[in-house]
């Protein structure tokens, strides 16, 4: 008979075993960590601190291999060490010690620069991304590195050279960078020269490349005229590619035929020269591979014919031209390729257009993606193809480019998207989210309102009854304007409703109160009402708007010495009017605009209550004709006139005045016109008519120069456009853009004056557009 000992012995060992694994699987299986310490495996430049902050276990917590993983990632992403890595160690209590071992990185005591003499080392720290006190990263010290480089070669260094030094102190763990630099000279550009060019002049060849003399007066407010290696390749790549289209297909500008010559020791004159080979022009022309079109109408819309310079842009021009012939039918797999063959016995360049048609292909559904914030019918509204239409690549195109107008999207992209039923297509809209408000605070200063403090809010994507998107995403517009200044305040609230009942029909108002004393200094001015207004395209370009606005007038602080005419208007009148505009607009910018045209007929009717009787009607167009491509050279040439066709006194304050930044630039505001006899106070006319002549010159994207002529008159009677007595002013000025918005600034000079306007030379300045 077995004893009963080692029986007893074996079933509590078996009991203890048994309870600690059913304890371990209620505890999920993992042993509690009892303590977490950090160990630094070399300096220490680190808190404790600063490490637990990002440890996400705690004392007592179940281990958990997920949380330690995390843990650690979050210390990598912190970037202030090198290597990390954990152990684990067993307490007596069952429980285990976790120890973080951090390796941590050297720090940037200092960033120091050496053989700086041109520019200030504080403008060279403010350029680069390493900073005093922050990580020493190597990868970020060489982008530095090359950060410098490119900032020198913008300020004409085009010899500088630009190293760096780590001395790094084990002993505290901080490390001293040392950027060596040698400046080199900072070369302006003496000359451009081009030889070998026998087809084209060196003005035509010099306004391909970026690469530009050094001129006095315009490189340091443009940035050229430096030597920039860099860019000077690229030019020479765009002189290559400017000779080959123009069929000079053999053009050579090797390196080696480049001249570099220091005339001075701060100057370099640049010669190029050019070996241009002989023009190629086009052969025979043909098409191969079209059934659904006759070849002699494919060939009526290409751009290029028998016997023109072979032109590689424009042959892939004419390539597109042909996919969109079909793609207007919804032929989308219609493919184009433009075939070449030298002909030896002419010499030229024969091309074939093999055209490879598809079928067609109609819109099955409309998919819209990325759309996270605006409205899905914002989106369809603009499109010009709906489901179960022919799928129009060109109208495809134009549904793009109106979306991109609209400005709700950083990125619009439009395509077609395969289906499983045959000859269906969707198509595929992916839009992503941009910037559509804007809050501003700041002030300003004009000629006309001198300083001003304001405050604006605009949303371009607005919702009126979505406050869960914070009022955005219906496509609506509002601003609300506050304005404070020592001659004038204003108060403007808008809204702009562009799809009234989900039709092409635009619905407008606009809340208002401003108060000015700059327009006279014998009278102030204060206007307080409301517009209504709708706004709907008639034909083509032709858009029409009809609206409603009442304002109550109040002219007051009137001076006792002011004309009999101003003194009977003290008080309030109340104006109430119905207004009808047409305008039509083709121009290819709106802030500056090179080519294009905009005409608009403005007609107004007051008499609809209120206190005011008359009818007024205005014309105005500005016509922009495009010049030299050098600089975007254009001239603008604007016209105006006005005239009250009916009606019994019109108040002064609603006549015709001409004079200051909007027209005639080198008059005082408003002194241009009839004047009180007794005080010679402008009073205004009831007819005017007013010319421009405007020439600009881009400099940059943020500057153009200007030089203008102007000419208008005031006349007393309605219908009275006569010129006898005119006047006129020239000048000059600057077009900049801040903000968003071109800053006008002009010098205008008088030429023809009466005896009481010639105030002398006038400085302008303000932020809108005469357009």
């Amino acid at each position: 008979m077995p004893t009963v000992g080692p029986v007893l012995a074996f079933v509590l060992l078996t009991f203890s075993l048994l309870s600690q694994t059913l304890g371990q699987g209620l505890q999920g299986g993992e042993p509690l960590i009892g303590e977490i310490t950090i160990e630094f495996d070399g300096v220490r430049n680190v808190s404790n601190q600063a490490v637990l902050a990002h440890i996400q276990v705690r004392e007592g917590m179940e281990r958990s291999q997920n949380l330690i993983d995390r843990s650690i990632r979050s210390l990598y992403v912190t970037g202030l060490f090198e290597f990390i890595e954990t152990k684990e160690n067993d307490r007596p209590d069952g429980t285990v010690e976790l120890v973080f071992i951090v390796t941590p990185k050297y720090r940037i005591s200092r960033i120091r620069f050496e053989g700086t003499r041109k520019i200030k080392p504080k403008r060279l720290y403010d350029e680069i991304e390493s900073q005093n006190g922050g990580v020493l990263d190597e990868r970020r010290l060489k982008e530095d590195s090359d950060t410098l480089y490119e900032y020198y070669l913008k300020k004409g260094f085009s010899d500088v050279k630009i190293k760096y030094e780590i001395y790094r102190d084990p002993s505290t763990g901080f490390g001293t960078i040392i950027f060596q630099i040698d400046e080199g000279r900072k070369l302006k550009i003496s000359s451009i020269n081009f030889v070998g060019n026998d087809s084209f002049s060196h003005r035509r060849l010099k306004r391909v490349a970026k690469t530009k003399k050094y001129n006095p007066l315009l490189s340091w407010l443009s940035g050229g005229g430096r030597f920039d290696d860099a860019k000077f390749q690229e030019d020479l790549d765009k002189l290559r590619e400017f000779y080959k289209d123009e069929g000079f297909l053999d053009v050579a500008i090797p390196d080696a035929n480049v001249t570099l010559e220091y005339p001075s020791s701060k100057t370099i004159a640049l010669t190029i020269n050019i070996d241009e080979g002989r023009q190629y022009r086009l052969g025979r022309i043909s098409i191969a591979g079209n059934t659904l079109f006759p070849t002699p109408f494919l060939l009526s819309v290409l751009r290029l014919g028998s016997g023109d310079v072979f032109s590689p842009s424009k042959l892939d021009e004419d390539s597109e031209t042909l996919s969109d012939v079909y793609g207007r039918l919804g032929y989308l797999d219609t493919r184009v390729r433009a075939e070449k063959q030298a002909n030896l016995a002419s010499g030229n360049i024969d091309v074939t257009y093999r055209v490879t048609e598809g079928e067609k292909t109609l819109v099955e559904a409309i998919n819209i993606s990325g759309n996270t914030l605006t409205k899905s019918i914002v989106i369809l509204r603009e499109l010009t193809l709906a489901p179960g239409e022919i799928f129009n690549v060109v109208r495809m195109k134009n549904s793009e480019a109106r979306l991109k107008n609209t400005r709700y999207f950083e990125q619009v992209n439009l395509s077609s998207e395969r289906t499983n039923i045959p000859g269906r297509r969707d198509l595929k809209v992916a839009v992503r989210e941009g910037r559509t408000g804007d809050f501003s605070v700041g002030g300003g200063f004009s000629s006309l309102s001198k300083a001003v403090m304001f405050a604006e809010i605009k949303q371009r994507n607005f919702d009126l009854f979505n406050w869960r998107s914070f009022f955005r995403g219906d496509g609506q517009s509002m601003r609300v304007r506050f304005q404070v200044g020592s001659d004038s305040s204003e108060f403007i609230l808008s809204f702009r409703e562009p799809w009234l009942f989900e039709k092409q029909l635009e619905f407008g108002f606009t809340l208002f109160r401003t108060e000015s004393d700059f327009v006279s200094s014998v009278w102030n001015e204060r206007r307080v009402g409301f517009e209504v207004y709708l706004r709907k395209p008639l034909f083509r370009l032709l858009v029409g708007r009809l609206g409603y606005r009442w304002e109550n007038v109040d002219i007051f602080n009137v001076s006792s010495g002011a004309p009999v005419s101003i003194r009977a208007e003290e008080g309030e009148r109340k104006v109430s009017k119905i207004t009808f505009h047409l305008e039509r607009d083709t121009r290819n910018s709106i802030l500056f605009p090179t080519r294009g045209s905009k005409l608009e007929f403005i007609s107004e009717y007051a008499g609809l209550g209120g206190d005011t009787d008359y009818t007024r009607i205005m014309g105005r167009g500005a016509f922009f004709f495009p010049t030299f491509d050098l600089g975007e050279q254009s001239v603008a040439v604007l016209g105006r006139i006005g005239t009250f066709a009916s009606g019994g006194d019109v108040p002064f304050f609603d006549r015709f005045f001409l004079g200051g930044p909007d027209d005639i630039r080198g008059f005082e505001f408003r002194e241009v016109g009839p004047k009180d006899p007794s005080t010679l106070d402008p009073i205004g006319g009831n007819s005017m008519v007013f010319g421009s002549v405007e020439y600009t010159f881009k400099v940059s994207d943020a500057l153009r120069l200007a030089m203008f002529y102007d000419l208008g008159a005031v006349n007393p009677a309605n219908g009275d456009f006569s010129l006898d007595n005119y006047n006129d002013s020239w000048g000059f000025g600057l077009r900049i853009m801040m903000r968003g918005l071109p800053l006008s600034l002009d010098y205008g000079i008088p030429i023809t004056t009466d005896a009481f306007n010639d105030k002398g030379k006038q400085f302008h300045f303000n932020f809108s557009s005469r357009f």
